[in-house]
């Protein structure tokens, strides 16, 4: 039952194109005790589905360009076969810590893109 309210929440960020691959793999990591490489490996399965249904949508809604869609797919494809064969050669609670470590550099990101954003925006209705 975990694993169903699991991939609908990940189905839920991952079609607002938030990164629904990332909330599988954290949810994953607290709920189940698989192994940090098989749950990256269920992760790419995810998301196969779950992209093909948001690239439908988002051809519907014309919200893709072709020509840097394109550039991305070429580097994401060189990008994940660097990234597997590095991943293969990690040992399983160093690729946890790893992911750990990537999660925390994003969210400090974000919170300081936030704050950053709230403080021109004040800025900006004060002058």
């Amino acid at each position: 039952m975990g694993e169903i309210i699991i991939g609908i929440v990940s189905g839920m960020v991952a079609a607002l194109g938030m990164g629904g691959g990332t909330i599988l793999i954290l949810l994953l990591g607290i709920f189940t005790n698989l192994n940090q490489h098989i749950i990256q490996g269920s992760n790419l399965i995810f998301f196969i589905p779950t992209s093909i249904v948001a690239i439908i949508m988002n051809i519907k809604n014309k919200t893709i360009n072709y020509k840097n869609a394109f550039i991305i797919i070429i580097a994401g494809v060189i990008g994940a076969i660097a990234g597997c064969k590095i991943s293969f050669n990690i040992e399983s609670s160093n690729l946890k810590k790893y992911f750990g470590i990537f999660l925390l550099g994003i969210a400090i990101f974000e919170i300081y893109d936030f704050f950053s954003q709230y403080i021109k925006s004040k800025k900006e209705n004060n002058t």
